[in-house]
């Protein structure tokens, strides 16, 4: 399977920069430090790479609050990391982990 996310309207697509980045272990969108021009409607999009079908989950509004309120929890780091990760030398492993909080 592979995942990605419509911003808005198909073909526009969530391109990864330095502020967002679509896992390919979950599927999951991830954006730091959400802007005004990020509001909108976000749809994944899995693909099944063998039979190259698609199937679009709902819609998903994200919206930007506007009372300065912003939910206050410790930091914490999600990993999901194997015990073991097997690899042949030479080969690239990626490992994905993320920090969230304030």
């Amino acid at each position: 399977l592979s995942y990605a996310w419509i911003f808005n309207e198909y073909p526009s697509f969530v391109l990864q920069d330095s502020r967002r980045f679509v896992s390919q272990e979950t599927g999951n969108l991830y954006i730091a430090k959400v802007e005004s021009s990020d509001v909108g409607n976000y749809t994944c999009v899995v693909t099944n790479t063998v039979t190259n079908s698609r199937v679009l989950g709902p819609p998903t509004p994200l919206v930007l609050r506007n009372d300065g309120v912003m939910g206050e929890y410790e930091p914490k780091i999600e990993v999901q990391f194997p015990e073991t990760v097997p690899s042949a030398k030479g080969t690239t492993v990626k490992l994905e982990c993320f920090a969230l909080g304030k």
